[in-house]
This record gives C-alpha cells, structure tokens and sequence, in this order.
C-alpha cells in the first residue's frame, strides 16, 4: 500500500488532512486489530510519529499495562493510558439519565455518549504532546466518525484528522494478512470473524455475523455481559434505588458514588437477564441496521428515574418533557453533543429535576424489570384525594359535570357540525 493508492484523492471536509503535513498523530488507541494495524500502518505511510490514547469508560476485562505495552512495542512514542469514568458517569450519564435518553424507543445512548468525551480528551492530549493530527479507526457506515470529527472540528479547528479504516479498504483478511506481515499480535486468535463490539460503563453493543441477517434469533454466544433470561435465577428479587434531583445516590439502602452504583446495577440486572435489546436502528448517515444491546443497568435505572419523575411531576410537564427527551437523545445520537441547543435542553432537564427526588423499587424477574413501589417527598399525590373510599375534601364530586360540560364544548360541536 502506498499513500497515493490509499489515501484520498480529494479531501472533502476542511477538517481533512494533507497527507504531505502529517507529522506527529495522536492515534485513538484500542489495542484491537484496527487500530494495531492503524498504528504501524501511520508509521509507514505517513511517515509520522505517533503518539497514543486510550480512554478508560469502564470497559470490562482490559489489561491496560497490556495495551500501552503493545502500541509501545509497535513503535509508538508514548501511550496514554486516561481513567474517565468518574468524568463519564457524572458528566454524561448524569445528563442522559436525567433526560431519559433512548434513541428510537430503545437504545441507551452509552457508545454516542462515551465518543464526544472519547474525541474531548483526543483534542487535550494532541495539543499536549504537539500533534497536527487525530486518528481513529471508525468505518464510514457507523455513527462513531460523526460524533469523533464533529466534536474535534468543534473543539480544534486547527488540528486535522485521518480515517485509515475509512480510506484503506482493507477487509478483515487483509488486515490479518497485515499484522501478520509486520509481527503485529491478533488480540483473540484470527480463525473465526468475531462480533464488532463496543462497550463502556453503560452497556455492551454487537454487530456483524449473523446479527445482520433480520430473520436469525440471537445466538447464545453473543450475550456476554447478561444472562439469558432462561438461566437467570428461578425466584425474583427486589432492588430499591434511591434518587437525588434526578441522579442515583443509593442502591438497596446503600449509598454509592455513580460509578460503583452503576457497576452494582450491572451486576444485579444482569443476573437476571435484564437488558438485553434487539434493535433495529435508523444511523444517521442513512443505513437502517440491527444491533444486540446488554445494558442493565441502565434497564433499572432509566425506568426507575422516568417514574419518579411522573410522581413529581404536573400532567403537563409529564406532556411535554417526552418531547423535550427525544430530541436530547437525537443530538446525541447523531453526534451533536456541542449543539447549543443540547445545553439549552440541559437547563430545562436540570431545573425539572431539580424535584425528581425520593425511591424506586423494581423487581427483577427472567429479563424483566417491573416498577412496584414509589415514593417522593415531593409526590404531586395525595391519597385521600386518589381514594375510591372517601368523598369530599380538597376535590369537590359535585363539580365534574360542569367541568365534563365546558371540557367536551368544542368536541361536541365539531362532532355535530360534521355530522348532521
């Protein structure tokens, strides 16, 4: 491969780089084949120093010693190694649970979330070590080059960015035949194309393989993170997660900080077989594709939160705020997290939340997460008032027909007029 035949031919965004003034990348850093051969690959190519990140969002089972020993072997000057969960959970999730964030009715938001802080933290570190440009390894059909480019052309309109995965058309084969080329190891053997896989604090996703065919059921192999619901425990349980203006502070009675919380609802949800989605996505470059989902915990929180706030909020807050939601987690979908009208949504978010105060429990069963208690110091809920048994008092029965007569007036007479 050359740099004429593989990068190209013409740059179509400003943000674009030259070839001829790439000099010092800061590389996006996973470990995994793409980006281990992206790094070599750079070296060549570009004939340009290359300096690594790898970004901490609560991935389960890495070895991090591991991945910077393996980019340092394969000629990197530096690999920075960054802990930002503690920033992930109480920057970003904080906000997504306050908004209820679900794209299309079923997908948590935790990859579109974990990328604007992914690209946040590639802007800080290109400046600090001197880099021109910020590489990645996002294909050109997924969401991820949108929320990574958009957030460094936001952030850094003076550093540039390549796309080596997007540009090399090289196929899963010849990126083996790649590494082994040029003595680069194969995380997890190579016999067998594996599920492409993200996954951070907040949940675990899938694609490729059979997930791409509509009318394949999951196969068992692909739920690594939550039970199935057949083999989850034959007798139900009950959790309890306490809010504070909207953020998890407490779970089962126990307060936590928002990582360990999480990290505990993982572990209970996914025991019983909560969160798994089955997903047909519309991305926002155009594609309709399926994806897997495991996300348990935000399975019982996301659902808890959205509760308690109906109990604390007005029929017409509980109207309007949906709305208000659906388009926050657009944004962020589509990878507008420095949007404006994102912050605006936020203060809307903050200020209702601002009440959204008090228990939930839940009870877990098979794949399944029911709301079954609730209760707020601040409930717009009166028993008295909501009983059958009682009569009287602050809601006078006498006074529905009129309300019924003056409520219906303008239904009745469009029904009339239409009609006789």
């Amino acid at each position: 491969m050359s740099r004429e035949t593989n990068s190209p031919a013409v740059r179509t965004a400003s943000y674009e780089a030259d070839p001829e003034q790439v000099h010092r990348v800061l590389l996006l850093y996973s470990g995994g084949l793409d980006t281990s051969v992206m790094l070599k690959w750079i070296q060549d190519e570009y004939h340009a120093e290359v300096v690594c990140l790898t970004v901490n969002l609560g991935q389960p089972g890495e070895d991090y010693d591991v991945i910077r020993g393996k980019a340092l072997q394969l000629g990197a000057v530096d690999c920075h190694v960054v802990d930002a969960r503690e920033e992930f959970a109480r920057e970003y999730l904080t906000a997504a649970i306050r908004a209820n964030a679900l794209y299309g009715g079923g997908y948590p938001l935790f990859t579109a979330l974990g990328r604007p802080l992914i690209a946040k933290l590639a802007v800080e570190y290109a400046r600090r070590e001197g880099c021109d440009t910020i590489a990645h390894g996002c294909t050109g059909k997924g969401n991820d080059q949108v929320r990574i480019e958009a957030t460094i052309a936001t952030l850094a309109p003076e550093l540039k960015v390549i796309a080596p995965v997007r540009s090399w058309q090289m196929g899963r084969e010849e990126e083996i035949a790649y590494a082994r080329e040029h003595g680069i190891p194969v995380k997890g053997g190579n016999e067998a194309a594996p599920y492409s896989i993200d996954d951070n604090l907040w949940g675990r996703s899938s694609e490729g393989r059979w997930i791409e065919q509509l009318d394949h059921a999951p196969e068992d192999d692909v739920f690594q993170l939550v039970a199935r619901p057949e083999d989850a425990p034959e007798e139900p349980e009950v959790v309890e997660l306490a809010f504070e203006r909207g953020t998890p502070v407490a779970l089962n009675g126990e307060r936590l900080d928002l990582v360990e919380l999480i990290e505990a609802a993982t572990e209970i949800g996914a025991r019983h077989g909560v969160g798994i989605v089955d997903h047909i996505e519309d991305r926002i470059v155009g594609l309709k594709v399926r994806d897997i989902y495991e996300v348990p915990a935000a399975a019982l929180i996301l659902p808890a939160h959205q509760e308690l706030e109906r109990l604390v909020c007005t029929i017409h807050q509980n109207q309007f705020k949906p709305q208000l939601d659906r388009q926050w987690a657009f944004l962020v979908y589509a990878g507008l997290w420095w949007e404006p009208l994102r912050t605006d949504l936020d203060a809307y978010m903050q200020q209702v939340n601002g009440r959204v105060t008090g228990t939930v429990g839940l009870k877990l069963y098979k794949g399944h997460a029911r709301v079954i208690t609730r209760s707020s110091p601040n409930a717009v809920y009166d028993a008295s008032l909501a009983s059958f048994s009682e009569s009287g008092g602050l809601f006078s029965q006498s006074a529905s027909p009129g309300f019924i007569e003056l409520w219906s007036l303008q239904s009745r007479m469009a029904w009339r007029l239409r009609n006789e």
